[in-house]
C-alpha cells in the first residue's frame, strides 16, 4: 500500500532572485521555517540557479540542477548518498542532476528524529530517521512540479508521467524538465497530503547508484576543515597538559613570540596555544614554549592499576541492568559452571583527519566551519564560550575524514577550544585549529578500558539455565548533556547494550555493572558500535565455550537458543550456509592449522552474523583468510553502501583485535602515532563476502553493526585451530605465549 502523509498548513514564502522559493515546515521538524543557506565557502559548491524550493531538504534550480540538502554529516559512511537517494527516489528525478550540499545547523528543520530536539550524526541513525522524511521531502516537490505541468498544459495532474527529471504527457506530446518549470512551481499551493511509492515501484532505492562523494574526493575538489582559508587567518595549535586533570601554572613565551612568523600565544582552559599564518610556523612556535604544569590534581595511575582495581570491583555486586529469574541462586547451586574474564583496553579513533577547526567571530556572531556531527550540542556549547546565543553559532558542515564517534564530542572539546582562542584574541582574525596526529591521540576521549566476568550454568544436555554477566568501566555519559536520558538506576545504557538485551533462550539470566568514573579521570567517549565493542566480544566467545562444553556445533547451539528472535537466527544461517560452514576447511600448508569462528550480534536495530576463517602456522603467526557476513538491516537503500559500510567495520574491528590499544603508565599515554597504535594494513584485510537479507522492514543502521561480531568470531575461529581460548584484546603475541 502506498504510505499517505499529510503537509502541514504553514508556509512561508521568500523572493529568489528571479522567481520563487517556498520553504515549508515538514511534519518532523519544529520551528519556524527559513532559506536553506550555502557552505559559507565561495566556489566549494555551486550554487543552484533560483527557482524552486519546496521545502528544507531541497531546492529545484531553474538550471535543472536537484540540490538535496543533508541534514547528516558525510565522514566517508555514504550518508549523502542514502538521503538524496530518498529524495531523488519520490522525485523521480535523475540521479545525474542531484547534488549534495551539508545543511546548516537549524534544529528546528533538521532535528535527528530519534534523538528528540537535536541535530547531529550517530548511532547509525542517518538513514533509519530520515527514511520517510527525505520521501515525502521529494514526494511534495514532485506533486508541486506536476501541479504547475498541469496548469500549463491544460491537462489533468494524473495523465503526467514523471521519470528521470522530465515530466512528459503522452497524448498531447508535451514534456519539460524540472528547471522549465520551477519558476511556476514555487508560486503554486502545497498539497493536502503525498502518497509516497510502493516499495515494488522503486527506481533508486535499493538498486546501484554512483555515491555523490566519491568524483569530489578522487579529484581533490571536496572541501575539508582543512581546506578552508579565510583572508587573514592564523592557524592554532595548542600544548595540551602531559597528564588528565594537569593545569598551566606559568609559560615563559619569549622564545616561541621570537619564531620568525608567530603573531600571539595565548592561555586558554586546555593549554597554551600558538598562532601564526601557517600550521608549520605555529608548530614550531609550541616547541619553544616552557611551560610549568600544575599537576596536583592530575592523574597519575596506568592501566595495569585500573585493571588490578577493576577485578576488585568484579567481585562485588552491582546495579542491574538486568535480572530474569534467579541466576545467582541457579548458580550457587550448579552442577556445571562455566566461568570466564575478559578484559578490554582503551582504544583510540585514529581517523584518517585528525581534529581540526576553523573559527570567526565579528559583530554580528561567530561562525563555524567544520566536519560537523554534532550541530545541536556544538552550538550551545561554543555560544556559551563567547557569550551568545546558540542561534548566533553559524555552522556550516564540511565532509570529515572519518570520525568513528570522535566528532561527536558531549563536550564540544576541540571546538570550545578554538572558540577560547578566538575570543581571546578579541575576534580580530579567524582561526583554523589543527591538532597533529600525536595530539589527537594523546588528547583524550578513548572507548573505556573495561573488565567483564561471565559465569553460567549448564543443564544435563549441556544448555544454559543460568547466565551472570558483570561489567566495570567507566560511563561514557556520566557529566554529559545526556546524563539524565541513557542513566537509570545507576546503570548507563551504553555500557550494557548487547548485554542487557542478550537474545539468547536463558531463563536466569542477570547483567549488572559497577561505573568507576571515579578511579580515573581518563576522558571517554563512544567509539564505533559503542557498547557492543565489547559486550559482543564477552557474550560471543563465552556462548562458544558453553558450546564447547555441551559438545555442541556452536551454530545449531545459537540456534537452539533463538526461537524467539527469528532475525539473529537468519543473519545466522545466512552467513553460515555462504560460508560452507557444513564442509570442512581445506587443510593448511607447511604444518599451518585451519580455524573456522562465528558471532551474531545485535546493534543499532540491525544484525549481523559473521563467519571467520584462520591460517595459524606453526610458530603462532596466524592469517585471517576470510570473513562472510550477513547482514539484516530493513529496506537496503543502498546495497553497494551497505557492503562498504561492512567491510569497513571489519576492516576496523579487525584492526582494533589485532594490536589497538592505548595504555597509560604514570598518567601518560604511552602511544602516539600509527607507528605504535597501527591500524590495519592493506596486506592485513582479509577476502570479505557481504550478503544482504532481503526485507521489507524499516531501514536501520549500517555504520556501526559490522564491527562487533568480528573479533569474537575471529577468536572463537583462533580457538578452533589451535584449541587456545582469548579473552584478552588486542590478540597482539598471545598465540606465542
Amino acid at each position: 500500500m502506498k504510505n499517505r502523509i499529510e503537509n502541514v498548513s504553514r508556509r512561508d514564502f521568500f523572493k529568489a532572485g528571479a522567481g520563487l522559493t517556498l520553504a515549508l515546515v515538514l511534519p518532523a521538524a519544529r520551528g519556524a521555517a527559513a532559506r536553506v543557506g550555502g557552505p559559507g565557502i565561495a566556489g566549494a559548491v555551486p550554487v543552484a540557479a533560483a527557482g524552486f524550493e519546496p521545502n528544507a531538504f531541497v531546492r529545484i534550480g531553474t538550471d535543472n540542477t536537484v540540490r538535496v540538502f543533508a541534514k547528516h554529516l558525510e565522514m566517508g559512511q555514504g550518508t549523502y548518498t542514502g538521503l538524496a537517494t530518498l529524495l531523488a527516489e519520490e522525485l523521480d528525478a535523475g540521479w545525474e542532476q542531484v547534488v549534495v550540499e551539508g545543511a546548516p545547523a537549524d534544529v528546528a528543520r533538521y532535528n535527528n528524529l530519534l534523538w528528540g530536539p537535536a541535530q547531529g550524526t550517530g548511532g547509525s541513525t542517518a538513514i533509519a530517521n530520515s527514511f520517510e522524511q527525505m520521501r515525502h521531502a521529494g514526494a511534495v516537490a514532485r506533486a508541486m512540479l506536476v501541479q504547475a505541468a498541469a496548469a500549463r498544459w491544460k491537462v489533468a495532474a494524473d495523465s503526467i508521467v514523471v521519470r528521470a527529471g522530465v515530466l512528459s504527457h503522452a497524448p498531447s506530446g508535451r514534456s519539460a524538465r524540472f528547471g522549465e518549470l520551477a519558476e511556476a512551481a514555487s508560486g503554486l499551493p502545497m498539497p493536502a497530503t503525498v502518497m509516497l511509492k510502493d516499495p515494488k515501484d522503486f527506481t533508486l532505492i535499493g538498486k546501484h547508484v554512483p555515491r555523490k562523494d566519491s568524483a569530489a574526493k578522487t579529484t581533490g575538489r571536496a572541501v575539508f576543515t582543512q581546506d578552508v582559508k579565510l583572508p587573514g587567518m592564523l592557524v592554532a595549535v595548542v600544548a595540551h597538559p602531559p597528564r588528565f586533570g594537569a593545569t598551566v601554572r606559568g609559560v615563559d613565551d619569549k622564545a616561541a613570540r621570537a619564531v620568525a612568523g608567530v603573531v600571539d600565544v595565548v592561555r586558554i582552559s586546555s593549554g597554551v596555544a600558538v598562532l601564526a599564518g601557517d600550521y608549520w610556523t605555529a608548530r614550531k612556535g609550541r616547541e619553544a614554549l616552557r611551560i610549568e604544569w600544575n599537576e596536583s590534581a592530575a592523574w597519575r595511575g596506568s592501566s595495569v592499576q585500573l585493571f588490578e582495581d577493576y577485578r576488585k570491583l568484579a567481585a562485588t555486586p552491582g546495579a542491574i541492568a538486568r535480572k530474569d529469574g534467579d541466576a545467582e541462586g541457579v548458580l550457587g547451586k550448579a552442577e556445571k559452571l562455566i566461568e570466564a574474564e575478559f578484559d578490554f583496553p582503551y582504544l583510540a579513533h585514529a581517523a584518517m583527519e585528525p581534529l581540526n577547526c576553523v573559527m570567526k567571530l565579528d559583530a554580528n556572531g561567530c561562525e563555524v566551519w567544520n566536519g560537523e556531527q554534532f550541530q545541536t550540542v556544538d552550538q550551545a556549547t561554543v555560544a556559551a564560550v563567547l557569550g551568545l546565543k546558540p542561534e548566533q553559532v553559524k555552522l556550516n558542515m564540511l565532509f570529515a575524514g572519518g570520525s568513528f564517534g570522535r566528532r561527536a564530542n558531549p563536550q564540544s572539546d576541540y571546538l570550545v577550544e578554538t572558540a577560547h582562542i578566538v575570543k581571546a584574541i578579541g575576534g580580530r582574525a579567524p582561526v583554523k585549529l589543527v591538532w597533529s596526529r600525536e595530539d589527537d591521540m594523546r588528547g583524550g576521549y578513548y572507548r573505556p578500558l573495561y573488565l567483564h566476568r561471565l559465569r553460567a550454568a549448564l543443564d544435563a544436555k549441556g544448555m544454559p539455565m543460568a547466565w551472570s554477566q558483570r561489567i566495570v568501566g567507566q560511563s561514557i555519559v556520566l557529566g554529559s548533556p545526556f546524563e539524565s536520558m541513557m542513566i537509570k538506576d545507576g546503570v548507563d545504557a551504553t555500557t550494557v547494550e548487547g548485554a542487557a538485551n542478550l537474545p539468547y533462550a536463558i531463563p536466569n539470566l542477570m547483567v549488572d555493572s559497577h561505573t568507576t568514573n571515579a578511579l580515573t579521570k581518563v576522558p571517554v567517549q563512544w567509539w564505533r558500535s559503542v557498547g557492543s565493542t565489547h559486550t559482543a566480544f564477552a557474550t560471543e566467545v563465552f556462548l562458544d565455550e558453553l558450546a564447547l562444553a555441551a559438545g555442541e556445533d556452536p551454530v545449531s547451539y545459537r540456534l537452539k537458543l533463538l526461537g524467539a528472535h527469528p532475525r539473529h537466527a537468519g543473519v545466522l544461517r545466512l552467513a553460515a550456509d555462504k560460508a560452507g560452514w557444513s564442509r570442512p576447511l581445506a587443510d593448511a600448508s607447511k604444518g599451518g592449522r585451519r580455524g573456522r569462528g562465528v558471532a551474531v550480534h545485535e546493534s543499532f536495530n540491525s544484525f549481523v552474523a559473521q563467519v571467520v576463517e584462520v591460517t595459524v602456522a606453526a610458530d603462532g603467526n596466524f592469517k585471517v583468510d576470510r570473513v562472510v557476513c550477513a547482514v539484516d538491516c530493513g529496506i537496503a537503500v543502498n546495497p553497494d553502501v551497505i557492503r562498504a559500510q561492512m567491510e569497513g567495520g571489519i576492516g576496523f574491528a579487525l584492526a582494533a583485535a589485532l594490536s589497538g590499544e592505548i595504555t597509560l603508565k604514570d598518567g601518560q599515554v604511552e602511544q602516539s602515532n600509527f607507528h605504535d597504535y597501527t591500524v590495519l594494513r592493506i596486506n592485513e584485510m582479509p577476502v570479505v563476502e557481504v550478503h544482504i537479507m532481503p526485507s521489507a522492514a524499516k531501514p536501520s543502521g549500517v555504520g556501526e553493526p559490522g564491527v562487533p561480531p568480528l573479533a569474537p568470531a575471529l577468536v572463537n575461529a583462533l580457538h578452533a585451530a589451535t584449541g587456545k581460548r582469548i579473552r584478552k584484546l588486542p590478540i597482539g603475541e598471545q598465540l606465542k605465549a
